[in-house]
């Protein structure tokens, strides 16, 4: 199943993504009886999510696509997938790729990482506004991992159980401030709207083999990177188990799993994310510098 949160009179409400729209979660509820809440966030948090998919994956599917009720793509607008996860928790440099334009060594032993704030959160076609600090902000298309449930020290050949499902993400970074100190990390990466995330959340289900995924760093349209979740340093059954053990995962959680590659943003350009498979994360960019 692949659910989305989107804009529809004057809220932001969740629904789930057909072949032909989307179908708002307050729709299914009317035609299947049923009272799934509207909101993601409060599906995850109060486990449905599996529920639905269930759901979905039986008589559902085929209801809604035979429905007519789904509102078509080119209208649909989309909000972030939700706006107040109670971690964004980020890796850095999990390529050796991304590790060399920074002139790094990727990490060992132990990944990079840094926690976002919820303040910085976006989602498909809002604006990146590049701040006026910045001269050089960077964009980074990454896997993002849901978590489904709380859990603490799990091993990583169960991590699945714990996961609602997967996204795309684009990341920012204002790279001229990291590169004054590495300690500038959570500086670098704070301002608002530097993490989109969406359209879509896809399902485990849906992906047969995470590491088989192929994430794609795309700029006005032209791929500037790409790799496949296998090549990663640490994949993401290491990631989520690994730091189970040092806090505990919650329902609702973001893990940003690294970067194939930044690429310069400048006023004028579209970012986008692109994962086999999935649905496109693409955003705009505008400098503050430039807009005032």
């Amino acid at each position: 199943m692949r659910i989305a949160t989107i804009k529809l009179g004057g809220t932001e409400t969740a629904g789930i993504v057909t072949q032909h729209g989307v179908v708002p979660l307050a729709d299914v509820n009317g035609q299947s009886g049923s009272s799934w809440k509207a909101d993601l966030f409060r599906l995850i948090r109060d486990g449905e999510l599996p529920r639905l998919t269930d759901w979905y994956n039986g008589p559902g599917r085929e209801k809604l696509e035979s429905s007519g009720r789904a509102i078509p793509f080119d209208e649909v607008i989309y909000a972030p997938l939700y706006r107040h996860p109670g971690k964004i928790f980020g890796i850095g440099l999990n390529y050796a790729d991304h590790a060399g334009d920074l002139a790094e060594k990727a990490p060992t032993g132990i990944p990079g990482s840094f926690f976002k704030p919820a303040t910085a959160i976006i989602g498909h076609g809002d604006e990146i506004k590049i701040p006026v600090q910045s001269e050089k902000t960077t964009a980074e298309a990454e896997l993002g991992v849901i978590i489904g449930r709380e859990c603490e020290n799990i091993g990583k050949e169960n991590w699945l159980e714990y996961v609602a499902g997967f996204t795309t993400i684009i990341d920012m970074t204002a790279e001229d401030i990291l590169r004054l100190n590495p300690r500038y990390l959570t500086h670098a990466k704070s301002f608002e709207t530097f993490f989109s995330f969406g359209p879509h959340l896809v399902t485990p289900d849906e992906v047969p083999d995470v590491t088989a995924l192929n994430v794609q760093t795309v700029l006005n349209g032209g791929v500037q990177a790409q790799n496949v979740v296998s090549n990663m340093t640490f994949t993401p059954d290491i990631l989520v188990s690994l730091h189970s053990k040092v806090f505990k995962w919650e329902a609702g959680d973001v893990l940003s799993t690294g970067t194939p590659r930044a690429v310069h943003i400048k006023h004028g350009d579209v970012a986008e994310c692109r994962i086999s498979g999935f649905t496109a994360l693409a955003n705009p960019v505008t400098d503050k510098k430039n807009s005032a």
